[in-house]
């Protein structure tokens, strides 16, 4: 099998001084996909610049024609599926059918109280994402849609002409939880797994092989009870959470024993940070660029 690489660029510089020469580069090295969080703010990146998913894939689809842009990943944090929808639609009409949806729980970080809400409980946040997926799928394959539920509605929902992929673009799916995984079985094009987050400060990258196996057949149980194959679903690993970190961009052999390990898992897809300085995400740029050109044909 072979293993298509992709990358995801942070939304922190302006367009015109970094921004838009990164989307450019990153289609230019081969990319087969490149993403952006789709958060209000994020983490250290807190108090610096940070702008928004949607205009930047919409601007990110004017400058490249072939890789693939998507959300890694949205979350109903500060989304509802109405306006979502009709904005996934515009953009994939935009791209020309090239947007993925990538679509988690969401978490306690800033986007949980930023319109003045307290955080959800676990539960809830699983009760809602488990409604937003379906409606959203719901209002992304038909041309009106009524619908009332425990914590979203939508009365007489327009979407025409709908998305240009049919029946619609697809969903890459996060989640590592029972529910989440179903809801992958059920809806996902694709799954999305950060790995075991409980591994990050202080497991070894053996441990998370084994939690993303674990992972892996949960996923593959899921599909059987939806009674789907789980072959269906393309396997991605978002990097940069395990305990590896930043070492697998370290050189060209590193990554391509990391990425060699993953394939063996089943993944379809690895999705690597374009660097940044002075962040987690640090990494030697012209390192990255070698990776990106010379790794896949390395792992065919």
């Amino acid at each position: 099998m072979s293993l298509r690489l992709s990358t995801v660029i942070l939304p922190y510089r302006r367009w015109h001084e970094g921004g838009r020469s990164a989307w450019t580069r990153a289609e230019q090295l081969g990319f087969h996909a490149a993403y952006t969080y789709d958060h209000l703010s994020w983490r250290s990146f807190r108090d610096g610049p940070w702008f928004g998913a949607v205009p930047t894939l919409t601007a990110a689809a004017a400058v490249t024609e072939r890789m693939r842009l998507g959300t890694l990943v949205t979350s109903p944090n500060f989304r509802h599926p109405v306006t979502l929808a009709k904005e996934l639609i515009s953009l994939d009409d935009i791209s020309g059918g090239r947007i993925t949806l990538g679509i988690g729980a969401g978490g306690t970080g800033f986007d949980a109280t930023a319109l003045g809400q307290e955080p959800w409980t676990p539960r809830e946040r699983a009760d809602r994402f488990a409604e937003f997926v379906a409606l959203l799928d719901q209002l992304l394959t038909e041309d009106a849609v009524s619908y009332e539920g425990d914590f979203y509605a939508a009365h007489e929902a327009r979407n025409i002409p709908g998305c240009a992929q049919r029946p619609r673009l697809p969903f890459a799916v996060a989640a590592t939880g029972p529910r989440g995984l179903r809801l992958a079985a059920r809806y996902g094009q694709a799954w999305v797994t950060t790995g075991d987050p409980k591994l990050y400060e202080n497991g070894t990258p053996e441990q998370s092989v084994q939690a993303l196996r674990a992972q892996t057949e949960k996923l593959a149980d899921a599909c059987a009870a939806a009674g789907r194959d789980a072959s269906e679903l393309d396997k991605v690993l978002l990097t940069g959470f395990t305990p590896d970190r930043g070492r697998p961009l370290e050189s060209l052999d590193a990554f391509v024993d990391f990425a060699g390990r993953h394939r063996e898992l089943g993944f379809a897809e690895i999705v690597i940070h374009w660097p940044i300085p002075d962040s987690d995400f640090a990494a030697d740029q012209k390192v990255f660029e070698r990776i990106a050109m010379e790794a896949p044909s390395q792992l065919t």
